[in-house]
């Protein structure tokens, strides 16, 4: 029975011996190169610079494009209008009607601003990429429209971070601080992890801190 045992065990230690050399030598037949790109996959878009994802937020005008449009004002304190509004739709945070009214006012304003934009922007890298994919780029062609598209983009930043500006003017202190937290925001205390850089009184007041 040990001398049984002791064969299993053999066997097993063999098996996966085996099993790692034939990895190994797998591993090596499938080894990228050292220039592998990680756009592998994204030659076959429609416009090479924007995912599906960038080219719906532009066209509907959401502030999720290139990682995220209102990140500086969302982090830090200053509620986004649209959220509001899912969370009051979800009966998960309450307004006043005359609040309500201000938020559905900005947030239209909002995306009428940045579907504009948007719009020019995925216009322009139409024609950067057909220009690239027809041959027909040139220095100055390509100066003039990624310049024009660097504008419309840095626009487009300051519309969605002007009007989650605009919000701490409409909400309570008090509400700021609960939509930070049903935004996951608070898993540390934001009263006394203050950011270098930001006005202690002004992010105390912003979080609601005694």
């Amino acid at each position: 029975m040990k001398k049984s045992k002791k064969n299993i065990g053999l066997l097993i230690i063999f098996i996966l011996i085996i099993g790692a050399i034939l990895s190994s030598c797998s591993s090596g037949t499938k080894d990228e190169s050292a220039i592998h790109s990680p756009y592998v996959g994204q030659e076959v878009r429609g416009i090479k610079a924007l995912s599906q994802d960038d080219i719906e937020g532009l066209l509907t005008g959401a502030g999720t494009p290139f990682g995220g449009m209102a990140k500086p004002a969302e982090l830090n304190g200053y509620p986004g209008p649209r959220h509001v509004l899912d969370a009051v739709e979800a009966a998960e945070f309450d307004v006043s009607d005359e609040q309500k009214e201000k938020i559905e006012v900005l947030y239209e304003e909002m995306r009428a601003e940045a579907i504009a934009l948007g719009e020019q922007i995925i216009e322009l890298e139409v024609a950067i990429d057909g220009a690239f994919s027809e041959a027909s780029i040139t220095e100055e062609l390509l100066e003039e429209k990624v310049t024009e598209s660097a504008r419309l983009y840095g626009q487009l930043r300051i519309v969605h971070l002007k009007y989650h500006l605009s919000m701490v003017d409409i909400l309570t202190v008090e509400q700021v601080a609960q939509y930070n937290e049903l935004r996951g925001y608070t898993s540390d205390d934001p009263c006394n992890n203050i950011p270098d850089g930001h006005d202690a009184e002004l992010w105390r007041q912003h979080n609601n801190c005694e």
